[in-house]
């Protein structure tokens, strides 16, 4: 797909990795339509980029949200699911007797957010693909905790749900020519990841990683943009993580 004179949705797209990639594709021509939570960051963006303040944990204001993007702007070609929370805890806690498990709530609002965000997003925009004859195309944001991570029980299982959806609807909805890949990048060097990690764990990540370094947030937006422009790729989870899990 030519991303020059596409239409591209991104959730979370008003700050951190997601806003790295919106603005990443929209340097390529692409025209934006940004759904995300935080009104003020929403406020702060481009002029010319459409923006929707919606939780994507809610169905029934999403596909109105995503109805009104098409009235709008004509269409959606792109969908980048980049919407979620980093979120730690470890399964067996012997330092906390008053809850030595992980906490379900949490594994479930993890779940939410991270997994049933993409579900929920994805099903409003495929909806309106069909319907308007689109062959468009769909990025999932995973990560390289979807293979498992130490700690990130939840999150490791949203994202493997992520990754398992993505290879689903890359074989459910090729018939339409709607493509869907996702991105699973590494550590990457934004706010969030450094919220969510201690710098000891990271100067261990650095060590242990072939290039030395934690990634970019342009070169996931890099990333996107590739799977994007490459027509016959279709089910792929593309790894961008320094060479971390080789």
């Amino acid at each position: 797909m030519k991303i020059d004179g596409a239409v591209a949705l991104v959730t979370g797209g008003a700050q951190g990795l997601g806003f790295a990639v919106a603005k990443h594709l929209s340097g390529l021509g692409a025209a934006l339509a940004i759904a995300d939570c935080n009104g003020e960051a929403l406020a702060e963006l481009p002029d010319d980029w459409g923006r929707w303040q919606v939780d994507v944990t809610q169905p029934t204001d999403v596909k109105a949200a995503v109805a009104e993007m098409v009235v709008r702007q004509g269409r959606i070609d792109i969908l980048v699911n980049n919407a979620g929370v980093i979120f730690s805890e470890p399964f067996v806690n012997i330092l906390n007797p008053e809850g030595i498990m992980h906490d379900y709530r949490r594994f479930r609002d993890t779940l939410t957010v991270n997994l049933d965000s993409v579900f929920i997003v994805t099903s409003a925009v495929v909806e309106q693909m069909i319907k308007c004859r689109t062959k468009g195309t769909i990025v999932n944001i995973s990560s390289i905790s979807a293979c498992g991570n130490e700690g990130q029980t939840a999150y490791s299982a949203a994202k493997g749900g992520v990754n398992a959806m993505t290879v689903t609807w890359a074989k459910e909805l090729g018939r339409w020519g709607i493509r869907c890949n996702a991105v699973a990048p590494g550590f990457i060097d934004i706010d969030s990841t450094r919220r969510a990690i201690d710098e000891s764990f990271l100067k261990h990540i650095k060590a242990t990683t072939p290039l030395r370094r934690l990634g970019a947030a342009v070169e996931v937006a890099q990333a996107v943009a590739s799977v994007i422009e490459n027509d016959f790729m279709t089910g792929v989870v593309l790894n961008v993580n320094g060479g971390l899990t080789i």
